[in-house]
């Protein structure tokens, strides 16, 4: 698919005091390796301690304090990764509330500097939520995407959350206790009007770079039958957000929240022309799913120039073989590198991948 983007993989990790690991040592040498193990082994903490390397947090919990083993204060996750001519290993700390990332030993002026470097994207059971749930999940989703390809879209979203959050402690104060100065409005105001409409544009020409891919692999996954449509809704389609923030005010000062933005910003998915979260079958919801996170590891990989790793976490035992099959008929394909997964059946991974594919096992 994009035969330019260069093969990273990871080819080891080590764990410190994360999760259920006091201390353990894993190796990742075959194209395509299997987790295998009961439930509750520590499968899916090894898969997403593979995430935490490339973006420094966990795929499955806000709160850093939740990845600690029991008991302790911190804990430590090192990968070593292979790029193009170069090995790099990677260490993320975090201990009492600070987090440190190194590189080769060298620590991250910011740890957001790390973003990008390397990449993963992530498919599990409970990721139907990005179709069926709320409109935050699915900002927090694209904007995860984009701040791996975009750094000043890092910068200005990271800056339009904070001016928001103080914005609306104004609002609050302001309320009950009004003032006659709005100098510290103002400000805000200007603030979020630079950096939402920068979001904006960028959010909207992500949509169209991205619709094609995601048709071409729910085609691929669905067999063609239904067209998709997916429509941006944001309050600056109709007005800049510095109008909005001016004429909205009194309304803001009543509810003491800013209620126009692009923090209120979503995606409508549609499957001929009805709405997917309310009338799709589980099916649809499913197939719609897997081409949203196949479209995103191929935009990545357009834009980024390297392949993402894939990780699967426990996705065969709610497939149906159809859909199974055409996973893996495009996993297997060009464009896809390493893919990592988890599985409670070795033999279940063996036969759906075929004796002739090189498949390594980890046991837990």
């Amino acid at each position: 698919m994009f035969p330019f983007a260069a093969l990273n993989t990871i080819n080891k990790v080590t764990l410190l005091q994360f999760r259920n690991y006091s201390s353990a040592a894993f190796d990742f040498q075959a194209p395509v390796t299997c987790i295998a193990g009961p439930n509750g082994s520590g499968k899916t903490n090894l898969l997403d301690a593979v995430y935490y390397l490339c973006y420094t947090k966990s795929y499955f919990s806000a709160y850093q304090q939740h990845n600690v083993q029991n008991g302790l204060d911190g804990f430590r996750v090192t990968g070593v990764f292979n790029g193009k001519n170069r090995q790099e290993t990677i260490s993320c700390k975090w201990k009492e509330g600070k987090k440190e990332v190194y590189n080769n030993d060298v620590e991250y002026e910011k740890v957001t500097d790390h973003i990008g470097v390397y990449s993963a994207v992530m498919i599990a059971p409970d990721d139907t939520e990005l179709v069926t749930g709320s409109s935050e999940l699915r900002r927090k989703w694209i904007d995860g995407i984009l701040s791996q390809v975009d750094k000043t879209y890092l910068e200005k979203l990271m800056r339009y959350q904070r001016i928001l959050q103080q914005r609306n402690a104004w609002l609050k104060i302001q309320y009950l206790k009004p003032a006659d100065n709005n100098t510290e409005l103002e400000y805000y105001d200007a603030e979020l009007a630079t950096d939402g409409t920068y979001i904006y544009e960028q959010r909207k020409s992500f949509l169209k770079d991205f619709l094609p891919l995601l048709n071409d692999f729910y085609h691929r996954l669905s067999g063609g039958k239904e067209a998709i449509q997916v429509s941006y809704t944001s309050d600056l389609a109709q007005k800049p957000l510095a109008t909005w923030l001016a004429q909205n005010l009194q309304y803001d000062l009543r509810y003491q929240r800013t209620l126009r933005g692009i923090h209120k910003d979503d995606w409508d998915f549609r499957l001929n022309d009805l709405q997917l979260k309310q009338f799709g079958s589980q099916g649809q919801k499913k197939s719609f799913l897997f081409a949203l996170k196949l479209a995103q590891y191929a935009y990545l990989s357009k834009t980024l120039g390297h392949l993402p790793i894939l990780l699967l976490d426990d996705i065969f035992e709610k497939l149906d073989q159809n859909r199974m099959e055409a996973l893996l008929r495009i996993i297997r394909g060009e464009g896809f590198g390493q893919v990592i997964l988890t599985d409670t059946h070795p033999e279940r991974i063996r036969e759906a991948f075929g004796k002739d594919a090189e498949v390594g096992f980890i046991y837990l």
